[in-house]
């Protein structure tokens, strides 16, 4: 019996009011939230398993908007069904298997495409979560035009490469995440000693679950809002420094 990933109970969330809209560019759709005012600036976030739909991460692209980004969030699935709460984690695996974090790259330049040409944007960064935090790892590793990332709770874990990125990157993990054990991140934090040549970050948050960061405020638990507070701030914070 696989433990099931995540902890948090999507199917009793608040409904959250989206500020962006929705577009289409070539083979994928998306949702984008854009500042009030001009900027060259964008950021790309990555959904988890829920896919682009779903209220939390739509909740965030607003959030990054908000601090004056073009902030879009593709549907990295293409129109396939997200992993849903009703599916049984005995075929999670294979599931996965379909939905591979590191195969994105096609989707990421279409998206990059989309965000210069139609956006105007100079910069462009990337923030993905778990499963989006995997696709992170991977495309600041394959990508030199995303400018920096941040990968929440998503770690490459079988592969020798992983470890020369190209741009910043800030590893963002929970301490009782049950789908990450603290030695990869003790792993991962020795070989980036080891082998990236830019700047990179690795931070654990106590006592904080699989997908802890996404929350939006009414889902908070008193006792997490205060490192969910943190998180978002320290991953807008990572951002702004790059991008």
């Amino acid at each position: 019996q696989m433990a099931e990933p995540f902890l948090y109970d999507t199917g009793r969330r608040s409904q959250y009011g989206c500020l962006g809209h929705e577009v289409e560019t070539e083979h994928i759709k998306a949702y984008v939230c854009r500042p009030s005012f001009f900027t060259d600036r964008a950021v790309i976030v990555i959904h988890d398993i829920f896919g682009w739909m779903f209220p939390d991460i739509r909740y965030i692209v607003d959030l990054i908007a908000g601090h004056g980004y073009i902030t879009i969030c593709p549907d990295f699935f293409k129109g396939t069904d997200p992993w849903k709460t009703t599916d049984h984690w005995g075929d999670f695996a294979d599931w996965m298997k379909a939905h591979d974090p590191m195969k994105v790259d096609k989707e990421a330049d279409v998206v990059l495409k989309y965000l210069e040409e139609q956006c105007g944007a100079k910069k462009i960064g990337i923030v993905g979560f778990s499963w989006g935090g995997m696709a992170v790892h991977h495309l600041m590793l394959k990508n030199p035009q995303l400018t920096a990332g941040v990968s929440l709770y998503g770690i490459i874990r079988d592969s020798e490469e992983r470890y020369n990125l190209l741009n910043p990157t800030f590893f963002i993990f929970g301490e009782k995440d049950h789908t990450i054990s603290y030695d990869q991140i003790i792993l991962l934090e020795e070989k980036l000693k080891q082998y990236c040549k830019v700047a990179y970050k690795i931070k654990v948050y106590p006592g904080q679950v699989h997908g802890f960061a996404q929350l939006k405020p009414e889902d908070m638990k008193p006792d997490d809002k205060p490192y969910i507070e943190e998180a978002r701030k320290d991953m807008i914070d990572w951002i702004k420094l790059f991008v």
